[in-house]
């Protein structure tokens, strides 16, 4: 048997995919099983979505190939969201492109604009997607998070040879996994270094509207300079608990977006119309139909913090984002910790060592199930750690 290429072999384990396919078999033997693990939250989609869908999809026309430039429409309600929500003008056919979930994007982006030997800074603990850089022949730069520095990306701390042979970084807040947040003069200063190095600076924002105690999440291309040297990625997946639609947009400079449209073509056709369809029906009505929800997450948020702080937990209260990031309480590994909570709680979550070795020490809580199953999942953890 032939054996994989060595990009392949440098790609760490997907940790979500064992997981679910553990939690699966539990199901199947019987098991209570409580999932806090991934942020698929147990919420319906907008009704407005389905019912957009099922008309869309017997209109033949939407079975055709989406191609990159996908449903005008889309491209026009996402734009129109963007300078609602944000107050950023967009050019829906030159500065926006349709993706196959954000997912989608931030993985072929580093294949569009880095060459072999470039660097890639990829925070840690972070989403596992960004490691795809390691297809594109990169070198990846893990840069470590730690809550001393609020959980931040400084780019002028990285060794200056690095730095100037980095090409792409990617940034995510809201943050997954630590729920933290960039404030306004961060963001200015890592603009500023990416403009001075050329850096292509990909914001990932899919939680921007999961937020709380008048908190408001920015666009990055709302900051002076930005639109240069940016792409944001959005997604309807958390905000509107559409994760399986697999439907989303990158935004920013026209030459990244083309550049990014050109990788895609050779690898998908574009999202299936009717879901685009259903997107630009969800977005034109965006405000609206956040209110309910984000109200529901909120209610997750603090029935989650009582929970694990009464299991014994020290627990910040997140102000955005559907996860609470907690410390081992009593050290050691993440991994054995999440797999004696599921064998002998069945309770799912996310060891921090999965989103990178700077993630040992922690575990990732989402708020993907109601204050009840919360409550009761608090209760299972503290058997585990009593």
């Amino acid at each position: 048997m032939n054996q994989p290429n060595d990009k392949l072999k440098r790609l760490p384990v997907y940790a979500i995919n064992e997981l679910a396919a553990a939690k699966k078999r539990m199901v199947a033997a019987g098991r209570d099983v409580i999932d806090l693990s991934a942020g698929d939250a147990d919420l319906p989609p907008p009704a407005i979505a389905v019912d957009t869908l099922a008309r869309a999809a017997a209109d033949p026309a939407m079975s055709r190939y989406a191609f990159q430039v996908g449903l005008i429409e889309f491209r026009e309600a996402a734009a129109a969201y963007m300078k609602r929500r944000f107050g950023v003008d967009i050019d829906p056919m030159t500065e926006l492109l349709p993706l196959i979930g954000s997912k989608n994007g931030l993985a072929h982006l580093p294949m569009a604009v880095l060459n072999p030997g470039d660097f890639c800074v990829v925070p840690e603990p972070g989403y596992p997607a960004y490691t795809a850089a390691i297809l594109a022949d990169a070198d990846v730069y893990r840069y470590p998070l730690v809550r001393e520095k609020g959980f931040l990306v400084e780019l002028a701390d990285m060794p200056a040879d690095t730095l100037a042979k980095t090409g792409l970084v990617f940034l995510n807040y809201p943050n997954n996994p630590t729920a933290a947040l960039a404030p306004d003069d961060y963001l200015d200063r890592t603009i500023a270094v990416c403009r001075e190095h050329r850096i292509v600076l990909a914001y990932d924002n899919p939680y921007c509207e999961i937020t709380y105690d008048d908190y408001r999440a920015p666009s990055i291309l709302e900051f002076e300079g930005a639109r240069d040297v940016s792409l944001e990625f959005h997604s309807l997946s958390k905000s509107f608990c559409m994760t399986g639609w697999r439907l989303g947009w990158a935004v920013g400079s026209s030459d990244l977006i083309a550049a990014l449209a050109k990788v895609k073509s050779y690898v998908d056709t574009g999202q299936f119309l009717a879901i685009q369809k259903a997107g630009a029906a969800v977005l034109n009505k965006a405000e609206e139909l956040i209110t309910p929800l984000r109200e529901t997450f909120e209610q997750r948020r603090n029935a989650g913090v009582e929970a694990f702080r009464n299991a014994g937990l020290t627990v910040d209260e997140p102000k955005a984002t559907m996860y609470l990031w907690i410390q081992l309480p009593n050290g050691g590994s993440s991994a054995e910790f999440a797999q004696r909570l599921l064998e002998n709680e069945a309770v799912a979550v996310m060891p921090g060592s999965a989103f990178g070795a700077a993630g040992e020490g922690y575990f990732r809580i989402a708020l993907t199930v109601d204050s009840d199953r919360l409550a009761e999942a608090g209760a299972r953890i503290g058997n585990v750690i009593t």
